[in-house]
């Protein structure tokens, strides 16, 4: 139980840290290059982290890193930085609240994990808690913006489940490295071809870059898909619930926001859906060190008494991954 609240905790390294990348983003970096602008977060990060791993793709990864770097990054990206320059910091981050629920039906299908009643729970009263935090009379909330911010956490939730079903038997810092340098690489030629040359950068502009590269993007999704390799998804997204968090508070903190007794109620609730996802200690002792989530997908090994580790237990198409095999695709 203590190693999974270790894992908890990482985890919440990453949507703190986004939920900074949206001041971030409106504040400082250009508004007319949404393009260039994910690039230049993408990139840089997935050669840093692929310097430290030292690892290239291998085998089904070079086209899985190819459909998560599209996915989590190229893609994702853009819609994140397009959002970011057409809403409020509070507004962008909240409307990925939906993401647990989205999440947990994508998880259901494609990894067999069944939400449980707690990560249901937990994901109406954080939703709850967001919408009371939203609903504040809040100016400057487009619709184009809304609809971009959405589109961003349907892309990316669906794109985190899938690399979850793909992650067994492949280091997470490798792995994240190729989705970032693979999503960057995408991204530079269409960069080129339509907003023209790069843009010009200010000082401030240069470090907010650095910012969002190195602690929004390579430490935040290493911690991320380090999460989703360790707990189930419903978990890890309810712990994508502090993203709406850190902007509401970052909006109140340094934009000079006034947080009212309504949002501050919201806030409570979405703390307490987020408790309610943390891992289960009778299901985890029932599983050994397993968490509670990979119910159905990962059995008791007979052969190995040792508990599964880390990278096992992730359920596969329709098979299970027992301990001490890895899937014949992640060699």
């Amino acid at each position: 139980m203590e190693a999974n609240m270790r894992w908890v905790a990482l985890t919440a390294v990453a949507p703190v840290a986004w939920g900074t990348n949206y001041f971030v983003t409106h504040e400082f970096l250009p508004a007319d290059h949404p393009l260039y602008g994910a690039a230049l977060r993408a990139l840089p990060a997935g050669l840093i982290l692929l310097g430290l791993c030292r690892q290239l793709p291998h085998g089904t990864w070079w086209w899985r890193s190819a459909v998560l770097g599209l996915l989590n990054v190229s893609v994702f990206f853009v819609l994140v930085y397009a959002a970011s320059q057409l809403l409020p910091t509070s507004v962008a981050s909240t409307v990925m609240a939906v993401s647990p629920l989205t999440m947990m039906l994508i998880a259901w299908a494609l990894v067999s994990e069944r939400p449980g009643t707690a990560h249901l729970a937990g994901a109406a009263i954080g939703l709850g808690g967001v919408c009371l935090m939203l609903l504040t009379g809040v100016e400057g909330a487009s619709v184009p913006g809304i609809c971009l911010s959405a589109a961003a956490m349907l892309v990316s939730s669906f794109g985190y489940i899938l690399a979850k079903r793909w992650s067994a038997g492949v280091d997470v810092l490798a792995s994240t490295a190729w989705q970032l340098t693979a999503g960057g690489l995408f991204l530079l030629p269409v960069a080129a071809a339509v907003e023209g040359p790069p843009p010009a950068l200010s000082t401030p502009a240069l470090l907010a870059f650095g910012y969002v590269a190195l602690i929004a993007t390579a430490l935040a999704f290493a911690a991320w898909f380090t999460g989703l390799r360790h707990l189930p998804a419903g978990t890890v997204g309810l712990i994508g619930l502090l993203n709406p968090v850190t902007g509401v508070l970052l909006g109140t903190a340094v934009a000079g926001e006034v947080l009212t007794v309504q949002q501050l109620c919201g806030l409570v609730l979405v703390l307490t859906g987020a408790a309610l996802g943390r891992p289960n200690r009778a299901a985890s002792q029932r599983r050994g060190t397993r968490p509670e989530g990979a119910r159905g997908t990962a059995r008791p090994a007979t052969t190995n008494p040792q508990p599964a580790s880390a990278g096992q237990g992730h359920p596969h198409t329709g098979t299970a991954a027992r301990a001490g095999q890895d899937p014949p695709d992640a060699a």
